[in-house]
């Protein structure tokens, strides 16, 4: 306590027993492991198949790069301190863990918000589509996406550790939870820090509102195809991805938007593990069993003849 109350902070994690520690440790490795593996096979299918080059699938691998960073942010620092049996995280590191932590989630929120206007824009709008998402406006549309991130984490990062604490610096989360670290502000000093997420979340809820509304107009017109095939394609895109948002808004919203306990508790723990490592983990096999150009093109890679290929054209690339 007195480290934490000069330095840093300590982190309770999941439980003070050695044995549960060494558990959430390997779930968490094997869970981390999987996501490394879906979202880094992602990347590689999307940049290696030129047949994938194509809007939707250029926000479909900023995705993934964005929830393969995400849930690196927190899961190896938690498996770290598990397998050590020492919670304690320097102010540093937590200062860049807020940073990270919010400016990851805030860019996948804009991402998944640009996804389900690509996805009106292909529906609803096909003989403007190309005029629509030219390659410049998809470049420009994600680079807006890092840096409304960016700004975001630097908004609240610069807040939130500019408010003076009392008491001692323990966290009952796995990680530098901003609505963990208000409980430890002095009375009435966090008012700019709320200010703040008001702003994100109101920014948040205009994602979900554009996003609601592009799903309308695609549904509607989805309806409107005379043929079951033609429908089965469109939901196939479609579907992966309305999964993938209301999943990670209605947990990270209920995280954030319920009103702070005192006292903490298990349930604080699970909602925190739904939108910092399910999402991420689950991303990559949402959008490659419901998709069969992206089943094709990993059966592609994976061959025995592609992989001869690529061997002889990095051998190739090598010797010149």
């Amino acid at each position: 306590a007195n480290l934490t109350s000069v330095s840093g902070f300590l982190l309770m994690g999941f439980s003070d027993e050695r044995k549960l520690q060494i558990l959430h440790a390997l779930l968490f490795l094997v869970t981390y492991m999987l996501a490394l593996t879906g979202n880094l096979l992602i990347i590689t299918i999307i940049t290696l198949d030129l047949r994938l080059h194509s809007p939707m699938y250029y926000f479909l691998k900023h995705l993934s790069l964005l929830d393969l960073c995400f849930i690196s942010i927190t899961v190896p620092q938690s498996i770290a301190n598990s397998l050590m049996n020492n919670g304690y995280i320097s102010l540093t590191q937590c200062i860049l863990q807020v940073f990270f932590f919010i400016a990851l989630a805030s860019s996948e929120v804009a991402i998944l918000t640009v996804m389900s206007y690509d996805r009106y824009a292909a529906i609803c709008r096909p003989l403007q589509y190309e005029t629509i998402m030219d390659p410049s406006a998809c470049r420009r549309a994600v680079i807006a996406v890092w840096i409304a991130g960016g700004l975001s984490g630097l908004m609240h990062t610069a807040v939130n550790f500019s408010i003076p604490l009392c008491g001692e610096r323990v966290i009952y989360q796995f990680f530098c939870d901003i609505p963990q670290m208000l409980k430890l502000a002095c009375s009435k000093e966090f008012m700019n820090e709320i200010a703040v997420a008001a702003f994100t979340t109101s920014t948040a809820f205009a994602c979900l509102i554009s996003i609601v509304f592009s799903y309308i107009h695609i549904f509607s017109t989805v309806l409107r195809i005379p043929s079951a095939e033609g429908r089965t394609k469109v939901f196939s895109t479609c579907l992966p991805h309305l999964f993938v948002v209301t999943f990670f808004l209605s947990a990270a919203g209920f995280e954030f938007l319920r009103p702070p306990s005192d006292s903490p508790s298990a349930m604080d723990l699970m909602f925190s593990i739904f939108y910092t490592v399910i999402p991420p983990t689950l991303n990559p096999v949402i959008y490659s069993l419901q998709n069969d150009a992206m089943k094709a093109a990993l059966r592609k890679v994976l061959s025995k003849e592609e992989f001869a290929q690529r061997k002889m054209y990095f051998k190739a690339v090598f010797k010149l």
